[in-house]
């Protein structure tokens, strides 16, 4: 019945302006008329990175949920695991409109938001009101666009939310904020590892505990850059890498708008942001985790991502095309699939393809 809904809204989110039914979604979720399914969580999912216990391995990506307004209603759809922003210090407009725009021949997104969101205290306020519900919600960090001190801003951010999320995301993957990629560089990488470390760190001082720190890098690196990454890793505090964001690359694309400028999200990106994962966890080893993110549209599509070396896995784009349902969907198709593999846990299957995807060229 679930899945019918999704089939039947389509068409009708699909006639409006892309931003515009990302706000009726919004609504839907923070009204409740989004239908909710039984949870479906059982031990062969649960998984335990940086401290932290998840139900199950499936999450929603940062980009949806901008200014922490429905991350319990995302729970309920079945999510193990939901993560909000990107957040600045300060309220910001983001890029000029249109910036969002749907190549539905590639079941995919080009966005160009520029880290649109309400700001830093109005996230913080709406966390501090759900202090006590319970679940896993982590924080997307980020700069504005005018910051003196970029490093400065994601600071200001992890003293923001340390007390209040459950863990932490430096987000340097944007390609939609001018120069915001050059921090993935080995030099300037370094110094942003340590200084929101050192942050992290003095806001446990002051009663806030231990805030897990993941990094967020993009999908467009070379080899080169994948291993300086992982060397300044190797040298940090930092608990976990997510890989990746979204991609500037364009091969082999049908739709008409696959000429617009931005990051491309969806189908299109899970055979680069798949290659990108394996090889740094090639490069970082087995026991720095990492969120594989990325073109996940099924439980296959997540499955996968797992065998290639993510301990957990995050959708946003797959969900605009597949519905509501799909987070439990995923997460009963993860559970039968433990469950016919023969083994205790989904964390059995972890790097089972690594070689396979770590040795694939990467696409054009």
């Amino acid at each position: 019945m679930r899945r019918l809904i999704d089939r039947l809204a389509r068409p009708f989110l699909f006639s409006l302006d892309p931003e515009q039914a990302h706000g009726l979604a919004i609504k839907a979720l923070e009204t409740g008329v989004t239908p909710f399914p039984p949870r479906r969580d059982t031990p062969r999912l649960r998984t335990e990175i940086a401290g932290l216990a998840f139900p199950n391995p499936l999450g929603m990506a940062a980009g949806f949920d901008k200014n922490a307004q429905v991350p319990d209603a995302l729970l309920r759809l079945g999510f193990g695991f939901v993560e909000c922003g990107t957040v600045t210090p300060r309220p910001q407009s983001g890029n000029e409109k249109p910036r969002i725009f749907r190549l539905v021949e590639d079941r995919a997104v080009i966005n160009r938001l520029g880290f649109n969101n309400e700001g830093l205290e109005a996230a913080k306020a709406r966390l501090e009101r759900r202090t006590g519900r319970g679940g896993i919600v982590g924080i997307n960090i980020g700069t504005n666009k005018d910051a003196a001190d970029r490093i400065a801003a994601y600071e200001q951010g992890v003293h923001a939310f340390a007390r209040l999320a459950s863990y932490l995301t430096i987000n340097i993957s944007s390609p939609n904020t001018a120069g915001l990629r050059d921090l993935q560089g080995k030099e300037s990488l370094g110094l942003l590892l340590s200084r929101v470390c050192a942050a992290r760190d003095a806001a446990a001082r002051n009663g806030a505990g231990h805030t897990p720190l993941f990094l967020k890098i993009a999908p467009d690196l070379d080899e080169q850059a994948m291993e300086d990454i992982a060397t300044e890793l190797a040298g940090s505090a930092i608990d976990g890498l997510i890989v990746s964001n979204t991609t500037l690359s364009r091969s082999d694309l049908a739709s008409a708008n696959s000429s617009e400028t931005g990051g491309m999200s969806g189908a299109p990106l899970f055979e680069r942001s798949t290659i990108v994962l394996a090889r740094m966890r090639r490069l970082v080893g087995p026991k720095l985790p990492i969120i594989g993110v990325g073109g996940v549209h099924s439980a296959e599509t997540a499955l996968e991502k797992i065998k290639a070396g993510a301990d957990l896995v995050q959708i946003y784009t797959g969900m605009i095309y597949e519905g509501a349902s799909l987070p439990a969907r995923i997460v009963k198709g993860l559970d039968e699939a433990v469950a016919r593999a023969g083994v205790a846990n989904v964390a059995k299957l972890r790097d089972s393809h690594l070689d396979k995807w770590a040795d694939r060229p990467l696409p054009d």
